[in-house]
C-alpha cells in the first residue's frame, strides 16, 4: 500500500492545509485493498452473463427437440390429397390418421330438407298456427298472434326458437314466400309441416310445398358402401375429414394420406440450427474477445463438461433390438421365478431370480453377468419400473426372444413382456446429420427425406421416448435437462449458483471494508481538522509570545531587532 504525505507549508504562515483533499487521498489509498475483490466480482459477473446466454440457447435447443419428441408433434402430422378435387376435397388429416391410399366413389350427395309457402304479400296479416317437425322429433306448434302475424315476424319467431329449422323470407315479382330449411342435413333431418296457417288479408290458406327432400350421401370407400348425413365426411377414414363436392358414380377418386415429411424436415433443421448455436457459444468461450483478452469462461471446466456431454448425446447409439416388461412393476417390488432369453433364434438360456437380490435391479445384474448377448437395465418412472433388454445387432439376427416365468411376489401377478422391437435407425448419422470439425452439425435434407419416405416409423422410434428402451430423443431430452439453468441440477444452474456464493462473499467483504473506511474517514477528518486549527493558531501564539517578551525586556523585537 502506498503512503500519503501531509504538506503543511510554512508552519508560521497561518494558512493550514486542505483537509478535504488530504482525507480523500488517504481514503483512496485505503480503498486499494478492495481492488482485487472488485476485479474478481467483475470477472464473475461477466461469467454470469455468458453462462446465462448459453443457458438461454440450451433452452431453445430443448424446445426445438420437443417438436420431435412430442407424441402429438410434427411426427404425428399427416397430410392428404385427392386425385379429383371437383368430386372430393381433403379438409384435414389429424395425427390419428394412418398413411395409406384409398379409393372413394361418390354415388350421390347429401341433401338438406326444405319447404316453401305459396306467395303471400309481405304486408298481409296471418292467423292460425304452424306445426314443424324435424325427423323423428316431436312436432312443435307456433300459434299466430300480434307478435308474429306477418311473414317476416313469423320467420323471426321461428329463428329465435328451437324448432330445428332456419326460416327465410324470399321475395320476387310474384310476392313473398316463407322458406323453411332443416338444420339437420340428410334423411334424418326431413321436415314435416302442418297446422292451419292462413292469410287473413286475402282470406286464403297458406300452404307449403317440399322443395327438397333430405337425403344421405352415398359413397364407397375401398369398395365398402357407406352413407353420410352430411357432405362433410369425418368418420369414413380415421382422423381424415373430406368434403363431397359432386356425385360421380363412375369416377374412382384416389385419396392419399401421407406423413408430413416437410414439417419433420423443418423440425430437424430447427434442431440442427439450435444445436449449432449452443456449440458456437461454447467455441467462442475458448478464444479471446475483440480486445484480445480471454473470454469470460476461457478455461472454465463447465465449458468442457457441456461440450463433452453434448457430443456424447449426439453420438448416442440407439439399440437395434429391444424388449421390455409390459407389466406394471413397483420400484420396490420383489420377484421370483426365472426368465429364458434367446437372441437371433438361438438357444434360449435361463436366468433365475437370485433370492438374495430378488429385485428388477438384481435380475438385470444377473442377466448381464450371464453374457447372453443382451444388455439389461431398469428404467424407472415415478414409482414404476421396467426391465429393458437391448442389443446392437440389427435385423433378425439380433431379435430378442423371451419366455417369462417371473412373478411379482409383492402383487402376486405374473410378469409379462411385450413384443421385441427392431429399430432400423440407430444413429443420428442415418438422418443425414454429420458433424463438422468445429463440432457444429450439417443436415443433408435429401438423405432425411429419403429415409422418411422409406422408413418413417423407424425415424419416429429413434426420436420419440420409449418406455422399453432409451431412444435418441429420450436420451437427448434427459441430457439437456441436466445441462441448462432451468433445473436445480443443471450444469449452468450449478455454475451460476457457485458464482453467486462467491459474489455474495465479495460484496460482503467490500461492504465491510467500505464501512471501516467510512469510520476511518470520519475520525481522520476530525483529527486533521483539529490539527489544522492548531496550525492556523501558531502565528497568533507567536505574536503573543513577542508581546510578552517586549513587556518583560522592554525590547521590541519587531521594530528593534
Amino acid at each position: 500500500m502506498s503512503t500519503v504525505g501531509l504538506s503543511f507549508g510554512s508552519p508560521t504562515s497561518g494558512q493550514g492545509f486542505d483537509v478535504t483533499t488530504t482525507v480523500n487521498n488517504i481514503v483512496t489509498n485505503l480503498q486499494a485493498v478492495e481492488t482485487p475483490w472488485k476485479n474478481q466480482l467483475t470477472s464473475l459477473q461477466s461469467q454470469d452473463t455468458a453462462l446465462t446466454s448459453i443457458g438461454t440457447d440450451l433452452s431453445a435447443l430443448s424446445t426445438s427437440l420437443q417438436a420431435l419428441t412430442d407424441f402429438q408433434g410434427v411426427l404425428a402430422g399427416k397430410q392428404g390429397s385427392s386425385s379429383d378435387t371437383s368430386v372430393l376435397e381433403l379438409t384435414s388429416a389429424a395425427a390419428t390418421a394412418v398413411a395409406g391410399s384409398h379409393t372413394i366413389v361418390v354415388t350421390s350427395l347429401a341433401q338438406t330438407s326444405s319447404y316453401y309457402s305459396n306467395a303471400v304479400a309481405a304486408t298481409d296479416t296471418l292467423s292460425g298456427s304452424l306445426s314443424i317437425q324435424v325427423g323423428s322429433g316431436s312436432a312443435q306448434t307456433i300459434n299466430i298472434n300480434s307478435t308474429n302475424n306477418t311473414l317476416s315476424s313469423l320467420a323471426s319467431a321461428i329463428n329465435s326458437g328451437s324448432y330445428g329449422v332456419t326460416a327465410n323470407v324470399l321475395t320476387d315479382s310474384s310476392g313473398s314466400r316463407l322458406e323453411l330449411v332443416s338444420n339437420t342435413s340428410g334423411s334424418g333431418g326431413n321436415i314435416t309441416v302442418g297446422g292451419s296457417l292462413a292469410d287473413t288479408t286475402t282470406s286464403s290458406a297458406v300452404s307449403f310445398t317440399q322443395a327438397q327432400a333430405g337425403a344421405d350421401a352415398k359413397l364407397t370407400v375401398d369398395g365398402i358402401a357407406l352413407t353420410s348425413a352430411s357432405n362433410t365426411v369425418s368418420n369414413a377414414l380415421p382422423g381424415v375429414t373430406f368434403q363431397l363436392l359432386s356425385a360421380s358414380p363412375g369416377t374412382n377418386v384416389q385419396v392419399q394420406i401421407t406423413n408430413d415429411n416437410t414439417a419433420v424436415e423443418t423440425a430437424v433443421s430447427n434442431f440442427v440450427t439450435a444445436y449449432n448455436k449452443v456449440v458456437g457459444d461454447l467455441n467462442t468461450q475458448e478464444g479471446n474477445t475483440s480486445s484480445g483478452t480471454p473470454e469470460p469462461l476461457f478455461g472454465n471446466p463447465t465449458i468442457a463438461t457441456l461440450q463433452q456431454t453434448l457430443e456424447s448425446a449426439l453420438n448416442f447409439a440407439q439399440p437395434a433390438n429391444a424388449a421390455s416388461t409390459s407389466t406394471t412393476i413397483g420400484t420396490k417390488d420383489t420377484l421370483s421365478g426365472s426368465i429364458a432369453i434367446s437372441v437371433g433364434g438361438g438357444t434360449a438360456q435361463t436366468v433365475n431370480v437370485n433370492s438374495s437380490t430378488p429385485t428388477l435391479a438384481g435380475l438385470a445384474s444377473a442377466i448381464n453377468s450371464a453374457n447372453l448377448g443382451v444388455t439389461a437395465s431398469v428404467i424407472t418412472s415415478g414409482s414404476d419400473s421396467t426391465l429393458s433388454l437391448v442389443n446392437a445387432t440389427s435385423g433378425s439376427t439380433g431379435a430378442i426372444g423371451i419366455t417369462s416365468s417371473l412373478t411379482d411376489t409383492t402383487t402376486g401377478s405374473a410378469v409379462a413382456f411385450g413384443s421385441s422391437v427392431a429399430n432400423g435407425v440407430t444413429s443420428a448419422t442415418q438422418l443425414g446429420i454429420s458433424v463438422n470439425n468445429d463440432g457444429t452439425l450439417t443436415l443433408n435434407s435429401d438423405t432425411l427425406n429419403s429415409l422418411l419416405n422409406s422408413n418413417y416409423q423407424d425415424v419416429v422410434n429413434f426420436l420419440q421416448p420409449s418406455g422399453g428402451y432409451t431412444s435418441f430423443g429420450g436420451n437427448m431430452t434427459s441430457v439437456l435437462s441436466n445441462l441448462g439453468n432451468s433445473g436445480s441440477s443443471g450444469a449452468i444452474y450449478l455454475a451460476l449458483q457457485e458464482n453467486s456464493t462467491v459474489e455474495s462473499q465479495l460484496n460482503t467483504n467490500i461492504s465491510n471494508e467500505e464501512n471501516l473506511i467510512s469510520q476511518q474517514k470520519t475520525e481522520l477528518t476530525s483529527q486533521l481538522n483539529q490539527a489544522n486549527i492548531t496550525l492556523q493558531e501558531i502565528p497568533m501564539q507567536l505574536n503573543q509570545v513577542n508581546e510578552m517578551y517586549s513587556a518583560i525586556t522592554g525590547y521590541d523585537k519587531v521594530y528593534n531587532g
